[in-house]
This record gives C-alpha cells, sequence and structure tokens, in this order.
C-alpha cells in the first residue's frame, strides 16, 4: 500500500469517527440546546442532560413522581418527548418504534427550537431530500407544541393534493392513538375528534387545538380560518394558475397568522425544476430577502446513503472529478461508494443531481427542458445586485428631434430606468460604439409581455473581460413613445449603437404602416441605429433595414450564442430578473425556445440580441472624438 492511499484510509477513518457522536435523547446526550446534567431519584434515567430552562420552572422543584418529572420535561425538551411519547412506522421495515430523531432531524429540530427559545415566529422554507423524514419531524414539531406548549393553538396541513395533507395528518393520528396517558396533559384521553362535523378539521381532545387539512386544488376549502401555525407540503407541486396561485394562496392564509411567539410556518418540498413559485422563495431566503429560514438536507447528511468499500484503491482509481470534488469537501468513501453505486442507475449525472442534490443549486436543476445550466445561472447571478440609481430621462421633449436635446437623469423612487453605471464620456482610451442599447419591443397592457431597453458596456472587452449591463428599463408603454425613450437612453449612453428588435413594429395586425413609420422616423433623428442586411426576392440586391428581425434561423444563432455567453460566464448581469429569466427559459417539445408558460423573456432576448451585437461588433479605438461620424452606421450580423 503506497503512502498516498495510506493518507486517504486514515483522513477516511478520522471523517468516520466525527460522524459517529454519541446520541442519547433519553439522557440528553448530543441533544441541541443549553444542558445542565443532574441526577435524581424520580426520572430514573440515571444521569441525564436536561435543559437549562427546565431549572428555572417552579414545578421543577415540587416534582414528586416518575409521571411529573417526564411532563415536565417533555415541556421543555422536543427530542426527550419524541423518544418517550411518539410512535411512528418505520419507512424501511414497517414496525412501530418510538420516535428517535436522525441526525438531519436533530439540525433542523435545532434551528426551529433556537427561534423559539428567542421567542421569533418560527419560519422556514426547507428543501426536502428523500428518505429523511422532513414532513415527519414538521409535523411533529408542531404536535409538540399543540400538546405541550399552547391551547386553542390551530393549525394547517396543506399539500399539493389533499391525500398527501391526509397521510401527514395520520401521522398525527397514529401518534395520539400511542400517547402514553400517563404523560398526557388534557382533559380528555388523547385522540382526535371531530370538529363540528367537518370533515377536513380535526380536534385534539383535551387540548382545544384544531388541526385541518387541505389541499392547492382547492384553497377556498382552508381560507378565513384561525390559524397560528401552517405545514405547506411539496409547494414546489403546487398548481398555478390564473384561477389559482401559490403567490396568493400562501399569502392569504399566512398572512392572518400573527408575527408572534410559537407561531409557525413552514414551506417545504422537494424541488420540482426552477422558475416556480418555491423556487423564487427558495432564493429569496437564501439571499436573505424572506422571513424564513433556508433549510436543505443533502444526500450526505442521510445515514442511509452508504456503502461498504472493500477496495478503496480500486474506488479511488474509479472516481471521477466531481466524486473527487465530494472527497475535497469532506465526505467518506462510503458516502462516495454510495453515490459511484447509485449514480451507475441514471443515464445522465444531471438526472441523478436532481434525485439527490449536494446543494440546492443541483435540486433545482431541470432535468428536462431548461437549457441554461443551473450551476452557470447561479454563477452569473453572483455580480447581481441592486440599481445604484432608479428614475426617467427627461429632455426639451418627449418625442421628436427635441428629445434628444438636454437629457438628464431625474432620480424617481417609482421610475423604471435601473441604472448600475451612469454614462461614462470622458474615459480613454474610447472607443467607437462604447455601448449598445438592445430593444424588445412588448405590449401596452399591464398583462401583456414588457418592452425591455438594456445597455451593455463593451469597454470592459479592451481587457479581455465580457461586455457588462449597465442600465435596464423595463415596462408597459405605447410604441411611438418607447421608440423616442429608447432613443434618448442611447443618446445619454455617449449616441450608443440602438438596436432594435423590430418584428413588432414590422408585423403587429393593423399598425404595421404606423409602426414602419415610427421606425422610419426615428431613423431620420436618431442616426446611429442598427441595420440589417437584406434582399429582395425579385431582384436579389441588398437593402437595409432598420432594426434585428428574429426568425428561425437567427433566434437560434442568439440563443445558442447566449447559452455559451452563459455557461463561460462571458459577461457581467446585473439584474437578478434577467437570471430569473434564464432560469424559466426552456426547449419546447416541438424544438423550439421560450418562457415557461406564464413567465417572460424579454430581459433574455434583450441579452441575446444586445450580447451577440455587441460581441460580434469590432472594438474600433478612437484617439480623437471629434473624427466620430455622424452618419448612420449599418452592420451586418450574418
Amino acid at each position: 500500500m503506497n503512502d498516498t492511499l495510506t493518507q486517504i484510509i486514515t483522513e477516511n477513518n478520522r471523517r468516520k469517527a466525527a460522524l459517529h457522536s454519541p446520541y442519547d435523547p433519553i439522557r440528553g446526550i448530543g441533544c441541541a440546546g443549553t444542558r445542565i446534567e443532574v441526577q435524581a431519584t424520580l426520572h430514573n434515567d440515571g444521569h441525564a442532560f436536561i435543559p437549562r430552562e427546565m431549572t428555572h420552572d417552579k414545578a421543577y422543584h415540587a416534582i414528586s413522581s416518575h409521571a411529573d418529572w417526564v411532563k415536565l420535561r417533555c415541556q421543555y425538551d422536543f427530542e426527550y418527548w419524541c423518544a418517550t411519547c411518539v410512535e411512528i412506522k418505520d419507512k424501511i421495515t414497517g414496525e412501530d418504534h418510538r420516535f428517535i430523531l436522525n441526525k438531519p432531524q436533530r439540525r433542523v429540530a435545532a434551528l426551529l427550537e433556537k427561534d423559539r427559545l428567542m421567542k421569533r415566529p418560527i419560519r422556514a422554507i426547507m428543501l426536502k431530500a428523500r428518505q429523511w423524514g422532513g414532513s415527519t419531524l414538521v409535523q411533529m414539531y408542531m404536535a409538540w407544541l399543540q400538546i405541550t406548549q399552547c391551547r386553542n393553538w390551530h393549525s394547517l396541513i396543506c399539500a399539493h393534493v389533499k391525500d398527501t395533507a391526509a397521510s401527514i395528518r395520520g401521522l398525527y393520528a397514529k401518534m395520539l392513538n400511542a400517547y402514553p396517558e400517563e404523560y398526557w396533559d388534557g382533559d380528555e384521553k388523547p385522540k382526535f375528534r371531530p370538529f363540528e362535523r367537518s370533515v377536513n378539521i380535526r380536534e385534539i381532545a383535551g387540548r382545544n387545538c384544531r388541526v385541518t387539512i387541505g389541499s392547492s386544488e382547492n384553497q377556498e376549502a382552508v381560507r378565513g380560518s384561525d390559524y397560528a401555525m401552517a405545514h405547506l407540503s411539496e409547494v414546489a407541486f403546487w398548481s398555478d394558475s390564473s384561477l389559482r396561485s401559490p403567490d396568493k394562496f400562501i399569502r392569504a392564509v399566512c398572512g392572518a397568522i400573527a408575527l408572534a411567539p410559537n407561531t409557525l410556518i413552514i414551506m417545504e418540498s422537494t424541488a420540482n425544476g426552477v422558475g416556480n413559485y418555491f423556487h423564487s422563495e427558495w432564493l429569496r431566503a437564501r439571499d436573505g430577502k424572506s422571513d424564513k429560514r433556508p433549510i436543505m438536507v443533502p444526500w450526505y447528511e442521510i445515514e442511509i446513503y452508504r456503502s461498504e468499500v472493500t477496495d478503496v484503491q480500486l474506488l479511488w482509481e474509479q472516481m471521477d472529478s466531481y466524486e473527487r470534488h465530494l472527497w475535497d469537501m469532506g465526505l467518506t468513501l462510503e458516502m462516495i461508494q454510495w453515490y459511484h453505486l447509485k449514480r451507475m442507475e441514471y443515464p445522465d449525472h444531471s438526472m441523478m443531481m436532481a434525485e439527490y442534490p449536494t446543494d440546492d443549486t443541483e435540486a433545482f436543476t431541470n432535468t428536462g427542458h431548461n437549457i441554461f445550466a443551473a450551476e452557470a445561472v447561479e454563477r452569473l447571478r453572483e455580480n447581481c445586485c441592486p440599481p445604484r440609481w432608479i428614475g426617467e430621462l427627461s429632455a426639451d421633449a418627449q418625442s421628436g428631434p427635441l428629445a434628444l436635446c438636454n437629457i438628464r437623469f431625474n432620480d424617481d423612487s417609482t421610475g423604471l430606468l435601473q441604472v448600475w453605471q451612469k454614462p461614462q464620456t470622458t474615459y480613454r482610451p474610447k472607443i467607437r460604439n462604447r455601448y449598445v442599447v438592445a430593444v424588445d419591443i412588448g405590449g401596452r397592457s399591464r398583462h401583456s409581455d414588457y418592452s425591455v431597453i438594456s445597455v451593455f458596456d463593451r469597454q470592459p472587452m479592451l481587457n479581455g473581460s465580457g461586455p457588462e449591463v449597465v442600465a435596464q428599463w423595463r415596462g408597459h408603454i405605447d410604441h411611438d413613445c418607447l421608440a423616442w425613450k429608447c432613443a434618448m437612453i442611447a443618446q445619454w449612453y455617449d449616441n450608443a449603437l440602438l438596436v432594435i428588435e423590430s418584428n413588432t413594429l414590422e408585423t403587429e395586425n393593423c399598425e404595421g404602416d404606423h409602426n414602419l413609420f415610427i421606425l422610419n422616423s426615428l431613423g431620420h433623428t436618431y442616426r446611429n441605429l442598427y441595420y440589417r442586411t437584406s434582399f429582395d426576392n425579385m431582384s436579389k440586391r441588398p437593402s437595409f433595414k432598420v432594426g434585428f428581425h428574429t426568425n428561425s434561423a437567427t433566434k437560434t444563432m442568439v440563443i445558442n450564442s447566449l447559452i455559451q455567453k452563459v455557461r463561460e460566464n462571458a459577461y457581467t448581469e446585473r439584474s437578478s430578473t434577467a437570471c430569473d429569466e434564464f432560469s424559466t427559459y426552456e426547449i419546447k417539445n416541438n424544438g423550439s425556445f421560450g418562457a415557461k408558460a406564464g413567465y417572460h423573456d424579454d430581459v433574455l432576448m434583450t441579452r441575446a440580441i444586445g450580447l451577440h451585437i455587441a460581441t460580434s461588433t469590432p472594438l474600433t479605438i478612437i484617439d480623437d472624438p471629434s473624427n466620430r461620424s455622424n452618419h448612420a452606421t449599418s452592420w451586418s450580423s450574418w
């Protein structure tokens, strides 16, 4: 055995030893929270480590029986209560046993308890892996609050379908049926009983706590009730349509839950691709913009996902770069052995990552239709930040030649122009068309596609970097007003090359002549427009038309180019909206590209077109700014 292999085995043994820390919830060993060692004749547990808060209770010094000891400790020690009073069915063996928390469950329970003990509302969004009992933990924690902490404390269990919610409540019912009566703190025996003949509501006898089940498919059935806790399960699979949406439903239900101690909202789900409500909420929580604590349990924390290693050298030689990365992360060879074997069941590694994610990026990877790799989008998102300025531009007029005179920026928190970097007109060396402005034309109403104006700075290309997004306008506006607005922005950005995606203006029903007049009028006033080469079908002679025309050939070209740029992190993105659109852009069943139903791709198209023009147009240094041409500029991109 060579020295390297010996070092690997030694390190692996160290890692395995670190994993096997002792845990005994009855004695309080390895449990969460600040604990004090005690020994008493009544608790029959020998030496035990109990929560410090328990010793501050007046009842602690008046305990006269073992049952009194257990009941008091159950009020302060969730893990002890689970091991003493809760009976669940083992998913693997099918046998009933006391609920001893596994390692991921202990980590998550400690986070929930941290918020409770600090008297903060308990709020979390949980990205689940398979087979670690996340839903069981959440439900038992809610039951503990209702049984040992609060009376008249009503809860909601809502899943994507009612059967799933009923199954979760079934865990609760099973626990009550097997609850040790000598430890029960209630006026009646522990059981569920119907509440006012409702099929969906049960009441915990003796505690006056109601447990309601519902589904995202029948939202009206659970609105308007008095809830203190909500367990929202498999949210990524909730239906999202014009008639019902997770966003509105969750706000309606959870908005009524008070910001008070012992209130709880836990939103949990396995991942179901990107771009849905659960994914968006996870990103908000991960970025610290939500009221919820983000919690994820990766596959390697789950103890059943380990396999014996019989030949260390063979495994080490077979490990690819990804599996070596797992070793560098600190995983054991037994974990990697399991991953190595399980991975062989899948034809593609991305499918394995979606089922057994190592991190949240892998969990949300869409294995079916998304065309931008989730990892690449996340790298791009790292440079996103709030704009430094928000407002609008004004000039001597809103349209016509005077719209390009005396342009100035006005700060306005309600404005739609986001600016990360204002024009830099004195920077040397100067390059021709340092700025490129790309425009995607949308509709006028708030329910239609957005119009988007994006500004790219090509100056970083002089140093071998990629273009940088420096400004963006996004909103709904009449097309003639949009034409002058984008010209105003382009003029402000040092007479930028203005690239207008012209399909809408050229083909929109009933307004084609009017829209072409808009383009032509703009061309007479703003001279640095992008022109494309077009060929007459009869004469085959080339001509030049204003704007970038998107068809099956040009769209495929610019989207494929954008895929490469995103993958290679070849430009600097500032807007998180762009990254959101990358995450919801997919290849359709007919082979075409487009946004998922209910989402937009307007910002994305300005990136595709703008970056294509910005990187395919030569960088020309201008030593003398007075040499710049005032004539129309003609470009051809294919």
